[in-house]
């Protein structure tokens, strides 16, 4: 499953943004980045209904793993279980950029410990109740 349009980070500028003004939440498999959105470094899209929605990304890179069909899995994975948070998140998440990068040795986490992980930064990040 991958991350619908209306929240999906998509640009150099905002991943640039992300890395250099994003606040941290380390966990032993990720990081994530998150900061207050900043609509204008978006290209405009006008299929793009809500440009301040809670947007998010995620970095497998190949350090990850080198095999390209694990990094797809874990991005899948990642992207099912963001979409349902924000779902459940009241509007508190609005107007929010998330960016998670996972750390090399993550491949070998089993999927609960992943997704754990990820709900505990989240909540370290005041996304989730």
């Amino acid at each position: 499953m991958v991350l619908p349009r209306e929240h999906r980070l998509r640009g150099r500028f905002v991943f640039d943004r992300l890395y250099q003004k994003g606040q941290r939440q380390h966990g032993a498999l990720m990081v994530l980045r998150a900061m207050a959105a900043q609509p204008e470094l978006l290209k405009a899209d006008p299929r793009d209904r809500t440009p301040s929605s809670c947007r998010m990304g995620v970095v497998v890179s190949s350090k990850v793993s080198k095999r390209s069909v694990r990094r797809n899995q874990l991005r899948r994975l990642l992207h099912s279980h963001l979409t349902a948070t924000v779902r459940a998140l009241p509007d508190q998440a609005c107007g929010r950029w998330l960016l998670i990068s996972l750390k090399p040795g993550s491949a070998e986490a089993s999927d609960e410990a992943l997704l754990g992980e990820c709900s505990q930064l989240l909540a370290k990040a005041g996304l989730r109740p």
